[in-house]
């Protein structure tokens, strides 16, 4: 369950703008309106959503199953915000009332690991002859032409944003240094932050008077977060549309402008995991999502793919057990499918949004049951094939995988409980950011000695493409060792495949176990 706060303020002159409730999505008669599809979009997660609005925009509102507040005036917003911030008992999403967006980032922005996360557009990268960084001169709206969002024309660029998180937020009255992008609208906050989101907009509208007609309720609200040290992350709109519209002209512009985006393909996409090993980005990914999509098109349920999977994955184990060339290709052949399944029951369940306790243990557990039940087939298949007792060799590799798992599922749980790092904080009635900017440098500075030097070295080497899928691979995912025991059991016979297991498997260990007691120390 999510609260939906929708705001009514937009920045600019009131007068130049249409109440969202008398935009029309389309020319045609009866045709619903950006506030009738808004509010179909938002209801689903928040059956009464709360909608802070000016008094002429009220009756629009109460149409609809929502609690309105009518606010007259900025000061009047922050206040009814900071007071459903103090009520809210789940995560907030807010949203201003003038949005045309996808269903489909509304979804990733709402379902995102970030505690909170905003919606931005980031200037483009200019550098001049040595390499340096430079400010364009173009405005932003003009950096991102096939995104067509009048919305920012006119709009200061008062954000500063680093690769992931919001580092600085100007106003009328706060300077920003070296601003590089514009916030959209929606921000998605973890319920731990509404306390802090409550405070913020209390002294923000008691600052009120200090902000012009351009400032954004949304922009203070991340200003006031940033300033007490909340991580507030970032995200662009990359394949998907949002915009925020103000007139008939900008309403019929944006639905002609989200035509041309491809929401199915965006949402499929994205139903493939970002951190996934090289293999199976590269052999498996460029596929599978597409037999995730023709799954869910006919009703298939993730947890009937997983036994898919598993069964796969027996055959292939009785494939090797056979002792024979033809049945370990067979079983090469089998193991590889097992894993393209696996991997399609996840993407089917991002994909058609169907997730479930029982899925998730089952996944996690006979992924580790179809590799062991392998290991007893190969074990048995080089017997039958009088290549000699591999047993031993069985029980090292299941042995080193086990522990890899323990270490794997013992870090994560002990990561979770280690407390976030403060960020350095700032009062909102200073005027100038670099205060926060200097105390964000010397924290900078103090992480770059020591073990967190060399880890941080070690984590901008992965931008380099190679060594990023050399790290993928050296830590041997199950797509690697699917890809290795399919390979080396058909090509040559499982005494190799266990010798691979084992030195690959002792290899990842020690280099995860390294990084994790680096990460420790530091």
């Amino acid at each position: 369950m999510t609260r939906v706060v929708l705001l009514g303020a937009s920045p600019g002159s009131p007068e130049q703008n249409v109440p969202p409730g008398h935009l029309a999505l389309t020319s045609l008669p009866g045709s619903p309106t950006v506030l009738d599809r808004l509010y179909g979009q938002v209801t689903s997660m928040d059956p009464e959503p709360l909608a802070i609005v000016r008094p002429g925009e009220a009756g629009d509102h109460r149409r609809f199953p929502a609690q309105v507040v009518e606010s007259p005036d900025l000061a009047s917003d922050l206040r009814a915000l900071a007071d459903a911030a103090e009520e809210a008992t789940d995560n907030l999403f807010l949203m201003p009332t003038g949005a045309v967006v996808h269903d489909e980032l509304i979804y990733q922005i709402t379902k995102a690991k970030r505690a909170a996360l905003a919606l931005i557009v980031k200037e483009p990268r200019e550098e001049d002859e040595n390499g340096e960084r430079v400010q364009p001169d173009i405005p932003i709206e003009e950096a991102e032409p096939e995104i067509g969002d009048r919305f920012l024309e006119g709009l200061p660029v008062r954000v500063r944003a680093g690769r992931s998180r919001v580092v600085s937020v100007g106003s009328a009255y706060h300077a920003v240094t070296r601003p590089n992008a514009v916030l959209l609208g929606p921000l998605h906050l973890h319920q731990r932050h509404a306390a802090t989101l409550a405070e913020a907009a209390r002294e923000l509208a008691d600052m009120a008077h200090l902000f012009g007609p351009e400032d954004d309720i949304v922009q203070l609200l991340v200003l006031g977060l940033v300033r007490r040290g909340v991580s507030v992350g970032i995200r662009g709109r990359r394949d998907l549309f949002y915009s925020r519209v103000g007139t008939q002209a900008e309403a019929d512009a944006a639905v002609a402008a989200m035509s041309e985006f491809d929401e199915d393909r965006a949402r499929l996409n994205n139903a493939v995991k970002g951190a996934d090993g090289f293999f199976t980005t590269y052999f498996v990914s460029t596929y599978s999502r597409f037999i995730a999509r023709w799954a869910a098109r006919r009703g298939l349920t993730p947890n009937q793919v997983t036994l898919i999977s598993i069964a796969l994955g027996v055959l292939s184990a009785v494939a090797f057990a056979t002792g024979t060339r033809a049945g370990w290709v067979a079983g090469g052949l089998l193991i590889y499918f097992a894993f393209v399944f696996d991997c399609v029951d996840g993407q089917l369940a991002r994909y058609a949004r169907k997730f479930g306790v029982l899925g998730a243990w089952l996944d996690a557990t006979f992924d580790r049951a179809k590799e062991y039940v392998v290991f007893a087939g190969l074990a048995i298949g080089s017997v039958v094939a009088g290549q000699g007792d591999v047993w031993t060799l069985a029980l090292v590799a299941l042995s080193v995988q086990s522990v890899r798992h323990l270490l794997d599922f013992s870090f994560g749980a002990a990561n979770r409980r280690k407390p976030p790092n403060p960020l350095p904080t700032l009062a909102l009635s200073v005027a100038d950011d670099r205060p926060l900017r200097d105390a964000l440098e010397k924290r900078r500075v103090s992480r770059s000695t020591g073990v967190r030097g060399l880890l941080k070295l070690w984590t901008k080497a992965g931008r380099f493409r190679a060594v990023h899928w050399a790290r993928k691979m050296i830590v041997f995912p199950i797509g690697e060792r699917f890809a290795a025991i399919a390979i080396t059991a058909a090509l040559f016979e499982p005494r190799v495949t266990f010798l691979t297991l084992v030195i690959w498997g002792c290899v990842a260990a020690t280099y995860t176990l390294t990084g994790r007691l680096m990460r420790s120390l530091a």
